[in-house]
């Protein structure tokens, strides 16, 4: 998915040392597009952490009727530097890309695309969606792999019973399930479904930091409560994690994790870069509709491509976390 604020804040994340056992991020609202915007809940990046491994963007969306909005439809547009990953609960969107990619992204299959030295796709909600519901991710790719080839990959990981819960591991491993995804980072993303006053526990990495992020009902960890569209974050050092869902209903969610990243990036629109004369270069790049992004085949909608939107006149800066 892309950014399509039309005033994107830039960043340069770095990594930080959270100070309590289990800290709760908090998500804004960010509006994607026009007057009849879909408003996503945004944990990652923020002020108080850039980075869970990796892991340096979320957006968490729906559960959103879209047969009267017209549902998504998200035209050409570039990304450098990061890897997309692209996980739904509810609906189905069509991907096309510049390495001449055709596929769905449908709920329970993973969709990751790699945009290093430069790529283009489009998504749009097929006919038959009515309900658009899942979460949007990036990863952000080390110096060393950061101008990789196009590429993308697609998986469908089996549904696993540990101890209460139904798993999905569509990236890294968990509990014996491993994912055969390829990144460039030690990475781990699951899906966890718990009922109603269920519990599972298991054994993570503990070169690890982790995120818990709570699609529906709550996540319980160490008596801390991590509420609906919160993310907990958790420090490396555990060998084992236990997680309590919500009593009263089904609790549903999205636990990530990786090595600590430790390169500092500027991420600015759809573009993940290190300087700011980087990000002037992809943004001309894409706007003169050079090689270095391709062209997406087949895509039918109203406009040709997303234009970049137009760069601060102030240096593009570091945005530290607090210590």
């Amino acid at each position: 998915m892309s950014n399509t604020e039309t005033a994107p804040t830039e960043l340069t994340c770095t990594t930080t040392t959270a100070s309590s056992t289990v800290e709760i991020l908090t998500p804004r609202d960010v509006p994607l597009g026009g007057p009849r915007a879909m408003q996503v809940r945004r944990t990652l990046p923020q002020r108080r952490r850039s980075f869970i491994g990796a892991w340096c963007f979320a957006d968490h969306y729906g559960p959103d009727d879209v047969s009267e909005s017209g549902g998504m439809d998200v035209a050409p547009h570039p990304h450098t530097g990061l890897q997309t990953v692209s996980w739904i609960f509810t609906g189905e969107i069509e991907h096309r890309d510049s390495g001449g990619v055709h596929e769905f992204v449908r709920p329970g299959e993973i969709n990751l695309m790699t945009g290093g030295h430069g790529i283009c796709h489009s998504e749009t909600s097929t006919a038959n969606t009515r309900v658009l519901h899942g979460v949007q991710l990036w990863v952000a790719l080390p110096d060393h792999a950061r101008n990789a080839p196009r590429n993308f990959q697609h998986f469908a990981p089996d549904v696993i019973e540990v101890d209460d819960a139904k798993v999905q591991v569509f990236l890294g491993s968990l509990a014996g399930s491993v994912s055969p995804v390829e990144t460039f980072t030690p990475l781990l993303g699951a899906e966890i479904n718990l009922p109603a006053g269920g519990t599972i526990s298991f054994d993570i990495n503990a070169e690890f930091e982790h995120g818990i992020l709570v699609d529906a009902g709550s996540a319980t960890v160490e008596d801390t409560t991590i509420g609906y569209a919160e993310l907990g974050y958790f420090t490396p050092g555990r060998t084992t994690l236990t997680i309590a869902g919500a009593a009263d209903q089904p609790s549903r969610l999205i636990l990530l994790g990786g090595t600590p990243f430790n390169e500092e990036i500027i991420m600015w629109w759809n573009f993940v870069g290190r300087t700011h004369e980087e990000i002037i270069e992809f943004r001309e790049a894409w706007e003169n509709e050079t090689d270095r992004f391709g062209a997406v085949e087949g895509y039918k909608g109203k406009v040709h491509r997303l234009p970049a939107p137009v760069l601060p006149n102030a240096q593009l800066k570091p945005r530290r976390n607090p210590s």
